[in-house]
Protein backbone atom coordinates (compact mmCIF):
# COMPACT_ATOMS: atom_id res chain seq x y z
CA UNK A 1 0.00 0.00 0.00
CA UNK A 2 0.98 3.63 -0.56
CA UNK A 3 0.98 6.41 1.50
CA UNK A 4 -1.61 9.18 1.52
CA UNK A 5 -0.85 12.07 0.12
CA UNK A 6 -1.21 15.08 2.20
CA UNK A 7 -3.64 17.28 1.89
CA UNK A 8 -2.86 21.00 0.94
CA UNK A 9 -5.51 23.47 1.94
CA UNK A 10 -6.01 26.35 -0.14
CA UNK A 11 -6.42 29.70 0.92
CA UNK A 12 -9.95 31.07 0.76
CA UNK A 13 -10.75 33.49 -1.89
CA UNK A 14 -10.42 36.67 0.24
CA UNK A 15 -6.96 36.05 1.28
CA UNK A 16 -5.73 34.87 -2.19
CA UNK A 17 -7.11 38.04 -3.29
CA UNK A 18 -4.96 40.09 -0.71
CA UNK A 19 -1.98 38.19 -1.26
CA UNK A 20 -2.50 38.54 -5.23
CA UNK A 21 -2.99 41.98 -5.05
CA UNK A 22 0.14 42.74 -2.89
CA UNK A 23 2.05 40.90 -4.94
CA UNK A 24 0.86 42.91 -8.11
CA UNK A 25 1.47 46.39 -5.84
CA UNK A 26 4.75 45.21 -5.34
CA UNK A 27 5.88 44.98 -9.05
CA UNK A 28 4.40 48.30 -9.82
CA UNK A 29 7.29 51.30 -10.27
CA UNK A 30 6.00 54.09 -8.96
CA UNK A 31 6.28 57.58 -10.03
CA UNK A 32 8.73 59.98 -8.10
CA UNK A 33 7.48 63.27 -6.27
CA UNK A 34 8.57 65.37 -8.96
CA UNK A 35 7.53 63.19 -12.19
CA UNK A 36 3.98 63.04 -10.14
CA UNK A 37 3.63 66.69 -9.68
CA UNK A 38 4.65 67.33 -13.03
CA UNK A 39 1.95 64.78 -14.22
CA UNK A 40 -0.12 66.25 -12.19
CA UNK A 41 0.06 70.49 -13.51
CA UNK A 42 -0.22 68.79 -16.88
CA UNK A 43 -3.43 67.32 -16.62
CA UNK A 44 -5.37 70.08 -14.93
CA UNK A 45 -3.79 72.20 -17.32
CA UNK A 46 -5.26 69.71 -20.06
CA UNK A 47 -8.88 69.80 -18.15
CA UNK A 48 -8.44 74.04 -17.86
CA UNK A 49 -7.74 74.60 -21.33
CA UNK A 50 -10.44 71.48 -22.33
CA UNK A 51 -13.04 73.35 -20.27
CA UNK A 52 -12.22 76.73 -21.77
CA UNK A 53 -12.61 75.17 -25.03
CA UNK A 54 -15.96 73.22 -24.50
CA UNK A 55 -17.02 76.40 -22.57
CA UNK A 56 -16.44 78.61 -25.60
CA UNK A 57 -18.51 76.15 -27.75
CA UNK A 58 -21.48 76.07 -25.67
CA UNK A 59 -21.58 79.70 -25.82
CA UNK A 60 -21.65 79.82 -29.37
CA UNK A 61 -23.72 77.42 -30.09
CA UNK A 62 -26.37 78.42 -27.40
CA UNK A 63 -25.98 82.46 -28.82
CA UNK A 64 -26.51 80.77 -32.62
CA UNK A 65 -29.77 79.09 -31.41
CA UNK A 66 -30.92 82.16 -29.33
CA UNK A 67 -30.60 83.79 -32.45
CA UNK A 68 -32.13 81.33 -35.04
CA UNK A 69 -35.18 81.24 -32.20
CA UNK A 70 -35.66 85.04 -32.35
CA UNK A 71 -35.49 85.19 -36.08
CA UNK A 72 -37.97 82.31 -36.74
CA UNK A 73 -40.30 84.29 -33.72
CA UNK A 74 -40.32 87.06 -36.47
CA UNK A 75 -41.82 85.29 -39.34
Amino acid sequence: MSKAQPVVKEPNALVRFYRETVGELRKVVWPTWPEARNLTVIVLGVITVGSIVLGFFDWLFAEGFRLLISLAGRG
